[in-house]
């Protein structure tokens, strides 16, 4: 999302996603207008960098999904993952 904003520069854009993102790219590119539906997440502030290596080093915090549901959800993934600009 924000490298497409980056390299089109449209004058307005929607940036659905957590908040403090969309700050972080509104002040980056401060010639573009962002409109910000922006519902806080209060899970996405407890993700830290630290924690995120020491899941991945220890392999704890494992999440277990329902295989139905990832089938669900797989396809809009690999839809998003490739997209072309």
């Amino acid at each position: 999302m924000i490298d497409f904003v980056r390299k089109n520069r449209p004058k307005r854009v929607v940036l659905v996603t957590e908040c403090s993102m969309a700050d972080n790219v509104q002040v980056e590119l401060p010639d573009v207008e962002f409109v910000k539906p922006c519902n806080l997440c209060p899970h996405m502030k407890r993700i830290t960098l630290p924690k995120i290596l020491d899941s991945l080093v220890y392999l704890k915090e494992e999440i277990v999904i329902d295989p139905a549901t990832a089938a669900k959800a797989r396809r809009p993934i690999e839809r998003m993952i490739n997209l072309n600009h």
